[in-house]
């Protein structure tokens, strides 16, 4: 068996690299499709977010499992880059390293904000759309399954999630408010209508925001939006003149180019008489051109701006990260031997059926020559072959069962399969 993870994330990558390697919803449905019709004996998933992008490749067969190379061509090719552009920024992982990284990413220790709600969500989403296509099978399954769990038992046993803090609630808490001093007198845009913004506009709600105008390309999606939040909908066609009269943006979009360029925003720009205009784009790709944020009066903060707050935040759940981090590797530990054990099973049973068939007949044997009637003494005669056979068994079994490294256990299930002439698939 074969885990390999290739990708970057805000720890590794710049925002440029990771603008380039995003994924929207669809791209990512195009690309498993694509893993799938090209790599039949091979599992996938695909997670894109606004800090990450990682594909997770499995393979039961270790002779037919992809290269770190094959992986980074693929990404590659799917967002049409050249894989030199970008062989050079992307970090690998294999097999027990890659499970710990996705449990500590599945668990939020991984986060730019650690302890945020958001990434599970989108972990969940990332193997569901592999299911869908059927990319994630049995060893993907089992990985993703388990990250799941793991990130459940950190947030129950740590305290990485008190007092939990967002990207978003960074953004408006500790930037908007140090360029407004109230929220219910300016006129809010959000472009956008996934969690990113919904959960922004929580936080805008409770600092007092009241205007809140809603643009999406889907419109349908933005009145359920607006419902919840009392803010009004409009077209896409009217953004022009939305960001005229806006105060503050909030832009989550998943297009692949900027939706605002920086001529675009001159021909805005001459309108909106040199009032004050906060834009936060959480988008990746970004939404905004990054020069904007040069002109006159406007204050444009991307992701990575959010970084050294997100530092802080950091800072205070320190204490708590050993502890995760140990839960984290005791569980890839774990799920590595539970995969190992369940290799060497098959071969376990073979074992255990072929000694019952050899005592059963010599102990036949012996019973029938001896010709005994006395059935206490029988059964004392069986009882000495089962406890024969088995402590004869037992030093092979629980050394198959027992190790760990993948290496050692393949090397003892080939070693019990010639010593007892044993062959898989057989009993």
């Amino acid at each position: 068996m074969k885990i390999l993870m290739v990708g970057c994330s805000h720890k590794d990558a710049s925002i440029a690299v990771r603008e380039r390697l995003a994924f929207s919803p669809e791209q990512v449905r195009d690309a498993l499709k694509l893993f799938r019709d090209r790599y039949r004996d091979r599992e996938a998933v695909l997670l894109s977010t606004c800090n990450r992008t990682e594909l997770y490749i499995a393979a039961a067969d270790e002779q037919q499992s992809l290269t770190a190379d094959d992986a980074i061509a693929f990404l590659a090719e799917c967002r049409s880059i050249e894989p030199a552009a970008i062989a050079g920024e992307l970090m690998e992982r294999h097999q027990e390293q890659a499970i710990a990284h996705l449990f500590s990413v599945a668990a939020s220790v991984d986060s730019m904000v650690v302890g945020e709600a958001q990434i599970l969500s989108q972990v969940k989403q990332a193997y569901e759309l592999a299911t869908e296509f059927e990319a994630s099978l049995p060893i993907t399954h089992g990985i993703f399954q388990r990250a799941i769990r793991v990130a459940k038992r950190v947030a129950t046993e740590t305290r990485i999630h008190e007092r939990r803090v967002s990207v978003p609630s960074v953004a408006i808490s500790e930037l908007a408010t140090q360029i407004f001093e109230r929220f219910d007198d300016k006129s809010i845009l959000v472009i956008g209508a996934g969690e990113m913004a919904e959960e922004t506009l929580t936080y805008l709600i409770s600092h007092g925001a009241q205007e809140i105008r809603i643009v999406n390309r889907t419109r349908e999606r933005a009145e359920r939006l607006a419902e919840k939040f009392g803010a009004t909908v409009h077209d896409w066609s009217e953004l022009r003149q939305l960001l005229v009269g806006a105060d503050m943006v909030i832009s989550t979009t998943g297009a692949t180019e900027p939706i605002v360029t920086m001529s675009e925003y001159r021909d805005i720009e001459r309108l909106r008489e040199q009032r004050i205009l906060f834009v936060l784009d959480l988008a990746i790709p970004r939404d905004f051109a990054p020069d904007i944020g040069d002109c006159l009066n406007v204050f444009l903060y991307s992701v990575d701006d959010l970084k050294a707050l997100c530092d802080r935040n950091l800072l205070a759940r320190q204490k708590e990260l050993p502890k995760a981090d140990r839960i984290i590797q005791s569980e890839a530990q774990k799920f590595i031997r539970d995969i190992r054990h369940r290799s060497s099973v098959p071969i376990i049973l073979q074992l255990k059926e072929k000694a019952e068939e050899i005592k059963q007949k010599e102990l036949e044997r012996l019973l029938n020559r001896l010709e005994l009637s006395d059935e206490r003494a029988k059964d004392e005669i069986r009882y000495a072959f089962d406890r024969l056979v088995n402590k004869i068994l037992h030093p092979p079994l629980e050394s198959l069962r027992g190790e760990a490294d993948p290496g050692t256990t393949r090397s003892l299930v080939d070693a019990v399969k010639r010593l007892f002439q044993l062959r898989e698939g057989s009993s």
